[in-house]
Formats: structure tokens, C-alpha cells, sequence
């Protein structure tokens, strides 16, 4: 992808919200991450009411960002696997955050209690295993 995203300012928080910074794109993020979801369709049908216009853009922007990579499916030539890049992995932390502070401070979450308990014990060792099997999954597809 050669489509690059301005950069309004050389401040680190003002460059991480130009592209992740709305409603959706972390959204897709944890849907690859937590959810293991790889396809429009299944994006489409998580349940968030995403549009199809929408999912399409913010999947680009990931793209051209270099936070998730587009390949052909291997079983449909007409459809596409998205993956996360080791950048979109580095991510992790960050959404362990959100989801931590979510829980915190919404009392109607459908985090399970099992997953957040290891979340707050030992968010490193929930990192590595994320980050490792998300980086098996990359190295294979490639």
C-alpha cells in the first residue's frame, strides 16, 4: 500500500490517534487479537454494526499503516486473510489496558471474569502468549 496517513504533529499520542483513533479501527484490532477473526464476512457479522464502507476503509488505513496485512485466501480466490504485522501486535498491551479499564469502570461488561483475573495477575505472560501465537500465525502464512 503506498497511500500514506498525514501526520498533523510530532507529538507520539496525536500520531497513534491518527490512526487508531475512532471507533472501529481498534475494534478490528481486537477482533484479530481476541476474537481471532480474519475475514471481511466475520468482521462484518461480530456483531458491532459495522458497515461495509467503513470496515473496508479502516481495514485499508491498518493496511497502509502496517499494522495488518492483506493475503489471498487459501481457499477462495475471491476473498482475502487480514493478519496483524509484529507492529499491530505491539498493540497488545494497549488493548489489555483498555480492557482492563473498560472492566473497571462499566459495570455491564461481557469480559469473563477468568480473563480479566489473568489479565490484572500476570498481564505479561497473557502478552507473550497472544504475541507468540499471532506471530506463529504471521511466519505461517507467509
Amino acid at each position: 500500500m503506498s497511500k500514506k496517513i498525514p501526520r498533523r504533529s510530532d507529538c507520539p499520542i496525536t500520531n497513534a490517534l491518527e490512526v487508531l483513533g475512532d471507533r472501529w479501527t481498534l475494534i478490528i484490532v481486537r477482533d484479530l487479537v481476541f476474537k481471532g477473526l480474519r475475514e471481511f464476512g466475520q468482521f462484518l457479522g461480530a456483531g458491532e454494526g459495522i458497515s461495509t464502507n467503513i470496515l473496508a476503509e479502516r481495514l485499508e488505513r491498518l493496511q497502509c499503516a502496517g499494522i495488518i496485512v492483506r493475503s489471498d485466501h487459501p481457499e477462495n480466490g475471491k476473498k482475502y486473510v487480514y493478519r496483524l504485522t509484529e507492529k499491530g501486535v505491539d498493540l497488545i498491551p494497549l488493548l489489555i489496558e483498555f480492557v482492563l479499564w473498560g472492566a473497571k469502570y462499566t459495570a455491564d461488561h461481557a469480559a469473563p471474569a477468568q480473563v480479566l483475573r489473568e489479565m490484572r495477575a500476570q498481564p505479561e505472560k497473557v502478552i507473550a502468549g497472544l504475541r507468540a501465537a499471532l506471530l506463529k500465525e504471521l511466519k505461517e502464512s507467509a
